[in-house]
C-alpha cells in the first residue's frame, strides 16, 4: 500500500469554555457556558468549511466535552460514530496517544475532543516541531478551549508515536 493510502488526519479539540466549578460540584459534570455553546458551534462550522469529515471521535466522558461535540454537530461538522471514553477525562499525553492507537482503522480522519493540560501536550509532543510554522506559533501562543489542532501522519493509528506527525493548522474557534 502507498504511503498516500495510508494518510491520516488527526483533529485534537479542546472543549468549549466550562463555568468554573461551584463548591460541591463534580468537574466532570461541568457544562458549557453560553459563549462555550456558540463557539463550540463556530469550531463545527470552521470543521465544516475546511471539508474536515471526521470518520470516528474519540470523547471524553465529561459533561463539557459532550456537549462542544453536540455543538460542533449544530454548527456543521459532519457526524460521525462518537465513543466516549472514561480515559480521555483529565489525561496525560501518554494516555491520550495510548487510546487513539485503538482507533478504528478504517477511519482515516479521527477527531479526539478532550481536556489541558493533556491535550495540547499531546499536540506538541506528536508534531515535535514539524509542520506548518504558523500553525506552531499558534499553538506555542496557548491551546484555549475551543483550540483545534490538525495533524497528519502516514501509517494504521496504532502506530501513531510522538514525534511522528505534522501539525498542519491550528484555529481557535470563537463565535
Amino acid at each position: 500500500m502507498t504511503t498516500a493510502a495510508m494518510d491520516r488526519t488527526l483533529i485534537l479539540v479542546r472543549h468549549a469554555a466550562t463555568a468554573h466549578q461551584g463548591p460541591g460540584e463534580d468537574d466532570h459534570d461541568r457544562e458549557l457556558t453560553p459563549q462555550g455553546h456558540l463557539d463550540a458551534r463556530a469550531a463545527g462550522a470552521w470543521l465544516r468549511t475546511h471539508d474536515f469529515g471526521v470518520d470516528q471521535v474519540l470523547c471524553s466522558s465529561a459533561e463539557r466535552t459532550r456537549q462542544s461535540t453536540e455543538g460542533m454537530w449544530a454548527g456543521g461538522c459532519c457526524e460521525a460514530d462518537v465513543h466516549y471514553d472514561g480515559r480521555i477525562y483529565n489525561a496525560s499525553p501518554e494516555t491520550l496517544l495510548d487510546v487513539l492507537r485503538e482507533a478504528d482503522d478504517a477511519a482515516n480522519v479521527v477527531m479526539l475532543v478532550g481536556h489541558a493540560p493533556g491535550v495540547p501536550a499531546l499536540a506538541s509532543l506528536l508534531a515535535d516541531g514539524e509542520g506548518n510554522d504558523s500553525a506552531h506559533e499558534c499553538l506555542a501562543a496557548g491551546f484555549p478551549t475551543t483550540g483545534i489542532a490538525v495533524l497528519r501522519f502516514a501509517g494504521p493509528w496504532r502506530d501513531l508515536a510522538f514525534g511522528g506527525a505534522r501539525l498542519e493548522r491550528f484555529h481557535l474557534a470563537r463565535a
